[in-house]
């Protein structure tokens, strides 16, 4: 019997457990059972994905910069890359704003839904968390970013998983200073990064061999924890109207695959669907970026040189659902409590979120804080922030799920732009976790 494809074995288990979480909601004892036995291995899964994506981002970062024999090349890779996350961000923002305006959700939620949330919401420890991270974010100066880029202690950046950028930033450097040294003298330094390479990478095939398993207890774990259907059912129109601004940033990627690269979009979805599930399954880029890169680099063809930077930049500065999101998001939430926003402030919100995405971590409810960026740059009422956020709070974690999906899919379809813009889109190579499994058994 043909096995199964990966994406069909994980679709496979993220239905069966939102199956058996719904089973467990009906016993009083179901909750419990879940969140003891479980979901634990749900959060094994993600921990080893994030386990090994700084060792991942180091080697594959460092080997693809080595491996130029041109430094020009990696400053064409760069500025491009960049320039390309800008522009499809702004899409998304304004994909967003074009159709919370005309859909407008936030004129259909009663005083009595409001006034329900706001109780139930508002002083959860959860969105007033949001609001002091927020508030510290807001309160850095201009150019605070760039400053958290550089780190003063590599090893120290290499121990948190949000400090990516400055992983990012120490490998560059540690590649383009391996290049000014020579060939020579950096091959055992370069021997030793090919070497870790591949090493991670056979990690996160054998790490993949438990995805659908690991998926099946997410899902049970957010059906089970998830809020009262009643304010869920309130809130559909607005998270409606989210969902099928994603849906059109995915079409929109479709179209880009296949005009600019001539690659079929089907074929691209269809490879990029392992990454897209676990991005679904796990709401962080970061923990989904080991596999969004073997999924670009060996099924697609993107050669590491590309991948090896775009991807990592990707996952900590391209948020493309994320920024559709807090359009959506802000508008409703203003719609809701009569706030009247002039074009002005739609404009600001397009600046703002794209501004706010550049600094924002790849992981979990990290929209929620660019969010209260957003509104605070707006002018929205200090005093009305947490009723705000308590409007969009019972629906953000299946939400953070959805524009996961989107940005990885994003960051996927970057990538394939600059490697084909620079001629490095080639066939693809798929390895297998047992390709040298009979030599060692």
């Amino acid at each position: 019997m043909r096995k199964l494809e990966l994406h069909w074995q994980i679709l496979i288990g993220m239905l069966l457990g939102i199956l058996f979480g719904f089973l467990m909601t009906q016993v009083t004892w179901g909750k419990d059972f879940v969140g003891d036995w479980i979901q634990p291995f749900g959060t094994i899964f993600v921990k080893l994905l994030k386990l090994i994506a700084i060792p991942l981002i180091l080697a594959s970062l460092i080997k693809g910069i080595s491996d130029l024999k041109d430094i020009s090349k990696f400053r064409n890779i760069g500025v491009r890359t960049i320039l390309i996350y800008i522009t499809t961000t702004v899409v998304a923002i304004t994909i967003g704003l074009v159709l919370v305006n005309i859909m407008q959700p936030g004129e259909g939620i009663s005083e009595e839904t409001i006034t329900k949330l706001t109780d139930t919401y508002a002083s959860d420890s959860g969105v007033t968390s949001k609001m002091e991270e927020a508030s510290r974010q807001k309160g850095a100066g201009p150019l605070k970013f760039l400053e958290d880029m550089v780190p003063d202690n590599a090893l120290a950046a290499m121990t948190d998983n949000s400090l990516m950028l400055q992983v990012i930033f120490f490998a560059i450097f540690l590649g383009i200073s391996m290049l000014l040294i020579g060939e020579k003298d950096a091959e055992p330094l370069k021997k030793f990064f090919d070497s870790l390479n591949d090493v991670v990478l056979k990690m996160v095939d054998l790490i993949m061999l438990t995805a659908p398993y690991a998926v099946f207890a997410l899902l049970a774990g957010v059906v089970v924890s998830s809020s009262d259907p009643e304010l869920l059912l309130a809130l559909l129109k607005y998270a409606g109207v989210v969902v099928l601004g994603l849906a059109l940033m995915i079409l929109f990627y479709s179209l880009i695959v296949s005009s600019f690269t001539r690659y079929n979009p089907l074929t691209f979805l269809s490879k990029m669907s392992p990454a897209q599930l676990l991005a679904f399954s796990t709401s962080s880029s970061a923990a989904t970026l080991p596999v969004t890169m073997e999924r670009v680099e060996e099924h697609i063809g993107v050669d590491k040189e590309v991948s090896s930077f775009v991807l990592p930049v990707g996952a900590t500065i391209n948020m493309d659902g994320t920024s559709l999101y807090q359009g959506v998001a802000a508008v409703f939430i203003a719609q809701a409590l009569a706030f009247d926003l002039t074009l002005a402030n739609q404009l600001t919100i397009v600046l703002t979120a794209l501004l706010a995405s550049i600094g924002s971590a790849a992981v979990p409810g990290a929209g929620m804080v660019m969010l209260v960026i957003v509104l605070e740059s707006i002018g929205f009422p200090q005093d009305k922030l947490a009723i705000g956020l308590a409007l969009i709070f019972a629906v953000d974690r299946p939400l953070d799920m959805c524009r996961t999906v989107v940005n990885v899919t994003g960051d996927a379809t970057v990538a394939m732009m600059v490697a084909k813009s620079v001629g490095k889109l080639g066939k693809p190579k798929v390895k297998n976790w047992d390709d040298h499994y009979e030599e060692v058994k």
